[in-house]
């Protein structure tokens, strides 16, 4: 399976690990799973595209369409953070879309970040949540 997720209740956390081929069936059949389950609503997310092989994405209007469908599904109070690991230039440069339409969705609450290792994304998910939303990001290169 492409998508596994475990949730860490303790730390109100959801791992999401991806791996081999990515296709669009597995993100949307994940997040319409992991949002209709109650037990995990405002958790934060840590999605790792560290062992994806290749994103098999049938147009660029689908990161669109994921944006907007992750965004209505936020919960309004109290939104997770979600963080996206894409060490990959791809990957990276999905994420950074997929943030950047989220962010202009009408009722987006989520705070999204986009990373090349795991330590900033641990370090964001971390940060207290009175810091500004929209200053993550990551680095490219």
């Amino acid at each position: 399976m492409p998508i596994t997720y475990t949730v860490d209740h303790e730390r109100r956390l959801v791992r999401v690990n991806g791996a081999g081929v990515f296709s669009d069936d597995d993100v949307f059949g994940y997040q319409r799973e992991i949002m209709a389950r109650e037990d995990v609503l405002g958790y934060d997310e840590l999605v790792d595209m560290t062992n994806v092989i290749r994103i098999a994405l049938p147009s660029f209007e689908r990161v669109k369409d994921l944006a907007k469908l992750s965004a209505e599904m936020d919960p309004k109070h109290p939104p997770g953070r979600f963080a996206i690991v894409a060490p990959g230039d791809v990957a990276f440069m999905l994420g950074r879309l997929y943030k950047g339409i989220r962010s202009m969705v009408p009722g987006a609450t989520r705070e999204i970040g986009v990373f090349r290792t795991h330590d900033e994304a641990e370090a964001f998910l971390r940060r207290p949540r009175t810091q500004a939303a929209g200053s993550a990001g990551g680095k490219i290169g």
